[in-house]
């Protein structure tokens, strides 16, 4: 699994390839990964306290936080990863891939209750972008992308986006000039075009 895991960073990652390959055993997530799959088996032995000593270890090293009782499907991927956190009763499918802030999580002490499921189920070949908040016992369908900042607290049918709102832009005072656009010049005569 740990020859699988590298050739999936390899190709989910662009920046590597040729000398920069060697930076790969420096990648968090992949630490993170590993040292999950020792505490997961620890846990479900019904080991205590060293699983989540482990978890908590990891974390303070990475800033990735998987609890040992959450199950990660293979070729997971965690690109960057500071702030990830994922809960007791997340389950995650084959082929998904994490960016930093991603959070699994409760809905909250006041409407979890011990032993249940409270953590999402993720689907195989799912994509949660940066900031993406997945909370609850929601299922996120098979080859679904929960894009940047992006709230998700229903169930998230297969081959689905899910976008973060808009944000409501509002100027105080006078009219604001819209920003160029990336590789266009910029203009202020808009009729020669002449800056």
């Amino acid at each position: 699994m740990i020859l699988e895991d590298l050739r999936t960073a390899c190709r989910k990652d662009p920046a590597l390839h040729g000398v920069h390959i060697i930076e790969l055993l420096l990648y968090p997530g992949l630490w993170a990964i590993w040292s999950h799959r020792v505490a997961h088996r620890l846990h479900r032995l019904g080991l205590p306290f060293v699983p989540r000593l482990l978890s908590q270890l990891c974390r303070a090293l990475t800033g990735i936080e998987i609890h040992p009782g959450a199950v990660i499907g293979r070729r997971c991927f965690i690109d960057h990863g500071m702030g990830v956190v994922i809960g007791e009763t997340a389950v995650l499918g084959d082929d998904v891939m994490l960016y930093h802030r991603v959070t699994l999580g409760g809905t909250g002490w006041w409407t979890d209750t011990k032993g249940t499921r409270r953590h999402p189920t993720v689907g195989d070949r799912v994509v949660l972008g940066v900031g993406a908040t997945v909370l609850g016992p929601v299922y996120v369908g098979h080859d679904t992308t929960v894009g940047a900042h992006a709230l998700v607290l229903r169930d998230v049918p297969a081959h689905s986006c899910v976008r973060a709102a808009r944000p409501d832009t509002t100027t105080r005072g006078r009219t604001a000039t819209p920003p160029p656009r990336a590789g266009l010049p910029v203009t202020t005569d808009r009729t020669e075009g002449r800056p």
